[in-house]
């Protein structure tokens, strides 16, 4: 009741309540397995040497290396580029393919991946086109890592590609 405005209770009326739903019966191992692995990416490189077998290797998914993906490969597309000068202009005119619709027909434009060039932090000019891009599309960054580059592809994704990792459902 309130103090002092002579009022009954206040009332709030909703409609029903529904139990949540749950997930079917069965192990919780495999109901997460098999969420993840409901989505399945193609890996389209926008240059030579982007890193789509690499990707592809770690994250899981499909490599169409710089092709676009077959009619029986997922319909989801990652475009990859390195962090290098033509590596960045290759990636506007690709996403505005796909804005302007002129990508093949059934083919979902998901996100940008950026795989770093060399170790450390990109120069300005490089950081800027960057930015540019981040308005348009997710973009995911991909650091430099020196076992994948002497071909170790085993062990858990870097640290800073989490976002990325939850996106494919690859192993963390």
């Amino acid at each position: 009741m309130r103090a002092g405005t002579g009022q009954g209770p206040e009332i709030w009326l909703r409609g029903p309540v529904t139990a949540p739903e749950t997930d079917p019966p069965g192990p919780a191992p495999a109901r997460a397995a098999a969420r993840a692995a409901a989505r399945r990416f193609s890996w389209v490189g926008l240059h030579g040497g982007a890193g789509v077998s690499t990707l592809a290797a770690v994250y899981g998914g499909h490599d169409c290396g710089r092709s676009w993906p077959a009619p029986d490969a997922p319909r989801s597309v990652l475009l990859v580029a390195r962090t290098h000068a033509s590596g960045l202009d290759a990636v506007l005119p690709a996403v505005e393919l796909f804005r302007r619709g002129e990508a093949p027909h059934g083919l979902d434009l998901d996100a940008v991946v950026l795989v770093a060039d060399a170790p450390g932090r990109l120069p300005r000019p490089l950081a800027h086109r960057v930015r540019l891009i981040e308005p348009l599309i997710d973009v995911y960054r991909v650091p430099w890592v020196h076992g994948w580059r002497l071909g170790d592809l085993g062990g858990r994704p870097p640290r800073e590609t989490e976002p990325l990792a939850r996106l494919t459902g690859a192993p963390r």
